[in-house]
C-alpha cells in the first residue's frame, strides 16, 4: 500500500485496541513534557521568535501569544524537545511525535478529535518508515525533523483536506526543504539545536501551505523502498517507546544500571569513588562531565547517572536549575567512566544495553548486570504509569486532570477541546 492510500483509508473506528491506546498515550505524554519545558529559556526563546517574526492568529502551545501555522508548528515542536522526555522509535534513532504533534495542531484547528487522531497515528506510520529509509539511503546520520518534515507534511495536509496530487507536491516540498541536519554534532557539542524537530514541523506545515498555494515539488522519493511493504499490515505506533527520564535514551541504560546497585546495596551517593559504565558507542559519545545548560545534562551520560544517585530519581525538575551545580553531582560525574563494548554495540540501535561497576570509597566494588532503558516496545509503560508522569510534568498545571479526560474520550468530540486546554 503507498502513502496517499493508506491516508485515504485509515480510520480510527478499524484500528486495533491496542493501537488506539499508545497513540493516546503518547499524546498525552508529549502534552506533558510540553508543559515541563515552557519554562525552558529554549522555549521562552523560540516562542517569542515565532511571536515575532511569524505573525498570525494561531496560538501557541505551552506559551502566551500567537504566530503564524509554521511559526506554531517551530515553536511547539522545539518546546517539547527542551525537555528530552518524549517518546520514540528504537530503529529511527530518533522521535515522530515531538515534531508531528505541534504541526497537526498548528493545522487541525477545526478538525473533529476522530479525525486528529487518525492523522496522528498516520503520521507515526509514516514517520517510522521514512526514518529508515531514509537511513538507508543518505551516508549521514540526520536528525529527527529531516523525516518529521514529510511525515507532518502528509498526515497534516491530509487532515487540512488536500487531494491526492496537491498531497504529492507537499510531501515532496518537505523532503527537499526538510533540515537534514547532523545529530552526532549535537550530541558532542551540545546546544538549543536539539533534534530538529521543531524546524522540521516548521518545514512539513510550510509545505502544506505552499502546495495548497500550487507550489509544485513533486515527486518525494524516500516514499518508496522495502520498508514501505508493510505499511497498513504493522503498526509501528504500538512499537515506540517512552522515555522514563528527561534525558537522551542512550544515557538511559546506565541510569538503570547504577539505580539497580543502589537498590540492591543500599549505598548514598557521598559513598562513591568511582563509577564505570560499559555501554554502546553512541552512548559514550555523550561526554558532558561539567554540564552549565540543561541541554547539556539532556546530552550527557554522567551527569543523569550522578544526577539519578545524588537524588534516587531523575525527572524534569533535576535537569534543570540549581541542581545542575550541587558539588556532590558534580563530583560523581567527575569520577564516571565510559568504556566501549563490542557486545552493545552489535545490538544498537535494536537494543541499548549498559552495565555499571560502582567503586566505593571504602573499597568495596559492586557490578550490575546488563540494563536496559525501561518502558520499550516489548514491556510498555501502563497507562497508569504514563498518567503518573503527566502529572509530574505538567505540575501546576490546573487543567492537567481534565486533559487527561478529554484525551480519553477525543474521537467522540472536537480537537478544539483538547487544544483550548494547552494554549
Amino acid at each position: 500500500m503507498n502513502a496517499y492510500d493508506f491516508l485515504r483509508d485509515l480510520s480510527w473506528d478499524t484500528l486495533g485496541e491496542e493501537t488506539r491506546l499508545r497513540a493516546k498515550l503518547s499524546l498525552l505524554d508529549l502534552i506533558g513534557v510540553g508543559f515541563s519545558a515552557r519554562n525552558t529559556d529554549l522555549s521562552q526563546i523560540i516562542s517569542a521568535h515565532a511571536r515575532a517574526s511569524f505573525g498570525g492568529a494561531r496560538p501557541l502551545l505551552f506559551q502566551p501569544g500567537t504566530a503564524s501555522a509554521p511559526g506554531v508548528a517551530l515553536a511547539g515542536g522545539m518546546t517539547i524537545d527542551a525537555i528530552d522526555a518524549h517518546d520514540g522509535w528504537n530503529p529511527a534513532k530518533g522521535n515522530v511525535g515531538c515534531g508531528l504533534f505541534p504541526a497537526l495542531y498548528a493545522l487541525g484547528s477545526d478538525a473533529s478529535g476522530k479525525a486528529f487522531l487518525e492523522a496522528f497515528v498516520a503520521g507515526y506510520e509514516l514517520g517510522t518508515r521514512l526514518s529508515v529509509t531514509l537511513h538507508d539511503t543518505a551516508g549521514d546520520y540526520h536528525t529527527s525533523g529531516a523525516w518529521v518534515a514529510v511525515a507532518a507534511a502528509l498526515a497534516g495536509g491530509h487532515l487540512a483536506g488536500l487531494d491526492r496530487d496537491t498531497l504529492a507536491h507537499t510531501a515532496g516540498i518537505a523532503e527537499y526543504h526538510g533540515p537534514r541536519s547532523p545529530m552526532m554534532r549535537v550530541i558532542d557539542h551540545p546546544t538549543m539545536l536539539k533534534d530538529g524537530s521543531g524546524w522540521g514541523a516548521m518545514a512539513g506545515v510550510s509545505a502544506v501551505e505552499l502546495a495548497r498555494a500550487g507550489f509544485t515539488g513533486a515527486p518525494a522519493a524516500i516514499l518508496e523502498g522495502p520498508h514501505w511493504a508493510n505499511l497498513g499490515s504493522r503498526w509501528y505506533m504500538e512499537e515506540q517507546y517512552i522515555k522514563n527520564y528527561p534525558v537522551c535514551r542512550w544515557a538511559q541504560p546506565p541510569v538503570e544500571a547504577c539505580l539497580a546497585l543502589q537498590r540492591a546495596h543500599g549505598f548514598k551517593a557521598e559513598h562513591v569513588a568511582e563509577i564505570v559504565i560499559t555501554t554502546f558507542h553512541e552512548s559514550t559519545r555523550l561526554a558532558t562531565v561539567s554540564p552549565t545548560t540543561t541541554e547539556e545534562v539532556q546530552y550527557s551520560t554522567s551527569f543523569p547517572v550522578a544526577l539519578a544517585l545524588a537524588y534516587g530519581k531523575l525527572g524534569p525538575n533535576e535537569v534543570q536549575g540549581k541542581l545542575l551545580f550541587h558539588p556532590e553531582v558534580r563530583r560523581l560525574s567527575l569520577a564516571t567512566w565510559m568504556e566501549e563494548d563490542h557486545h552493545a554495540n552489535a545490538l544498537f540501535p535494536g537494543k541499548r544495553i549498559a552495565r555499571a561497576r560502582i567503586v566505593l570509597k571504602n573499597g568495596t566494588a559492586h557490578k550490575s548486570d546488563w540494563h536496559e532503558a525501561q518502558w520499550d516496545a516489548t514491556a510498555p509503560a501502563t497507562r497508569g504509569e504514563i498518567e503518573a508522569k503527566f502529572l509530574e510534568y505538567a505540575d501546576g498545571v490546573p487543567q492537567a486532570p481534565e486533559i487527561i479526560d478529554v484525551i480519553d474520550t477525543l474521537e467522540t468530540r472536537p480537537a478544539s477541546d483538547l487544544f483550548k486546554l494547552i494554549t
